[in-house]
């Protein structure tokens, strides 16, 4: 078996010295003979983009020319055309993965930095008569700023969005050929701008940047960005008629990206797994590019193959912060779509592959598109509107290791409760109420705000956002032991919980949340027994009874709250 390097995103250094590496030089032709000014590939987190990108830098950069032996052997090879071709433009390539702030001020430094670096690979233009005193003066500019003589804060915005324009003319000028340009994870700083509510700033800001770097840029021969999502044309691409846009819906380079089924049984078999086929397509296959329906994430594949451990390794990589504010603040519809999708069921809507990050606080659709591109989620079938022909999908989570994470980030949830949030379940489970009560204030207290976003117009928190965060914590604590259901019909009403047992010797339970009102209830009690008889009313037992389980068996919960406090009575 070849060496497992795990973590090593460069072309060469894996190359040379001999690491696991699985071919897709193929794409280097794939792209070349599109043609294309400026593609977009989104793909989701850990799937091969940096070195993918860095393979396509090693490929056509002057900067590796002779550099065949990083490419014999491999697919691209075996084309004489593409010898030629190896190692005969300049290239600039840049990354923003490390672009990361809590606010704009340091957002747009961390772009400058990368910028800036850029500026310091090519001083050596400084030493040829390539730059006129002004071009070296603005060469200058981020040059001082990479050696720490300068502060990022005295270059204008307009320098910024040029800085890589200027940067290929003079590339252009001094090797007498036009550039590639390579941006990787381009779409970081705008998701860390939604996360850290400074969007708008962000987004004009990338706007004039990529519009001098890939549309207003005579010296551009052709370009690649690649990230996790598609910001939509309008935020920050709205310039740009030149972009070729690949999504994970799209034919285009389907298994460029991610290891397919073939390479990762071939994988096992070399490292004298082939055993564990069935083990390994449970956990970690599911993603879906275009028609391609059977691919896997190669960090996961990699890390497995190192370590012979089945662990979810994608879904403890990097932040899953804009994912965990998503859901967690999410509306009614949203949690209860998550429910569904943890009990393995599947949620039906249509999908905008332009991400608006402006919307995903009120657009349900566009958070589901997010969660779809960013690999959370998979298209298991879609079909059209017989007369509109827009696309309604069927979705469900990727695989089991994205269905841990999402576990793994419910319980973060209630992480906040110190141990209150497991010690209630504990207690609903023994049916000591009056530990229930005291448990569930304390969670009330620390994390019910927590699911809300705080932006009604009341001022008001909403308790169905806690009310629905709880029943995924029920649901992922309780999972093992019983089946949970909410809102849904038996007897005459909708009940809010049913937890059904899975064993024999378990207690049913029928939990009813009411918000106190005061027109109505003078205290909480009478909120609690407003529940109660609700519960009585519209027998929500029905549904209990006919699988046979008796009325001894069953627990009847009321749930009063007044905002965060919370009364419960049997």
């Amino acid at each position: 078996m070849r060496t497992i390097s795990i973590g090593k995103q460069g072309f060469v250094s894996m190359r040379e010295e001999n690491c696991f590496y699985i071919d897709k030089t193929d794409f280097i032709r794939e792209w070349w003979e599109a043609k294309d000014d400026v593609t977009l590939i989104t793909r989701p987190r850990r799937f091969g983009k940096t070195l993918n990108i860095s393979m396509l830098e090693c490929f056509f950069s002057n900067k590796y020319a002779g550099r065949h032996d990083l490419f014999e052997g491999l697919s691209i090879w075996n084309r004489e055309e593409y010898k030629k071709l190896q190692g005969t433009y300049p290239v600039i390539f840049l990354s923003f993965a490390n672009v990361k702030g809590k606010n704009s001020k340091e957002l747009r430094q961390g772009i400058v930095e990368a910028v800036a670096e850029l500026y310091h690979q090519h001083t050596y233009l400084l030493k040829e008569d390539t730059l006129s005193s002004d071009e070296k003066t603005n060469f200058f500019a981020f040059s001082e700023y990479s050696n720490g003589t300068r502060n990022y804060e005295e270059l204008s915005d307009t320098t910024i969005a040029h800085g890589i324009k200027r940067m290929s003319m003079y590339l252009e000028r001094h090797f007498q050929k036009k550039v590639l340009i390579f941006l990787d994870e381009y779409d970081t700083p705008m998701q860390e701008a939604y996360i850290h509510k400074c969007w708008e700033e962000i987004a004009e800001f990338t706007r004039s940047l990529f519009n001098a770097t890939f549309k207003t840029n005579p010296y551009l021969e052709r370009g690649i960005m690649t990230g996790i999502t598609r910001v939509s044309k309008e935020s920050i691409f709205s310039d740009l008629n030149n972009l070729k846009v690949i999504t994970t819906t799209s034919e285009n380079y389907a298994t460029a990206f991610g290891f397919t089924e073939k390479e990762v049984f071939a994988s096992l078999e070399e490292a004298g797994m082939s055993g564990e086929q069935e083990q390994v397509k449970k956990w970690y296959d599911g993603f879906c590019f275009g028609s391609e329906n059977d691919i896997y994430n190669p960090w996961s594949i990699t890390n497995l193959l190192d370590e012979k451990e089945y662990k979810p390794y994608w879904a403890a990589t990097s932040s899953n912060a804009l994912v965990n504010n998503l859901i967690r603040t999410g509306n009614i519809s949203i949690k209860k779509h998550m429910e569904d999708l943890l009990k393995g069921k599947s949620i039906h809507t249509e999908i905008d592959e332009q991400i608006v990050f402006e919307s995903l606080e009120y657009n349900e659709q566009a958070v589901w598109s997010l969660l779809l591109a960013g690999g959370y989620l998979k298209v298991k079938k879609y079909t059209r509107h017989p007369r509109t022909l827009q696309k309604q999908y069927e979705l469900v989570l990727t695989n089991f290791e994205v269905e841990l994470m999402f576990e793994s980030l419910i319980r973060e949830w209630f992480g906040k409760s110190e141990g209150s949030y497991n010690d209630f379940i504990k207690s609903l489970l023994k049916g000591n109420t009056e530990e229930m009560n005291y448990y569930m204030n304390q969670v009330a207290m620390t994390t019910f705000s927590y699911f809300d976003t705080g932006k009604h117009p009341s001022g008001q928190m909403e308790p169905e956002r806690f009310y629905h965060g709880f029943i995924l914590g029920l649901l992922v604590e309780c999972r093992d032991s019983y089946d949970i259901y909410s809102n849904r019909e038996s007897g005459f009403g909708r009940y809010d919980i049913l937890m059904k047992p899975l064993q024999k010797n378990l207690p049913a339970i029928i939990i009813e949340f009411k918000v106190h009102n005061p027109k109505k209830e003078s205290s909480l009690a009478d909120t609690v027994k407003a529940a109660l008889q609700q519960i009585r009313d519209k027998a929500y037992d029905t549904e209990l009874f006919a699988t046979g389980i008796p009325k001894e068996q069953i627990r009847y919960y009321g749930f009063a709250f007044a905002g965060k406090q919370v009364l419960i009575g049997e």
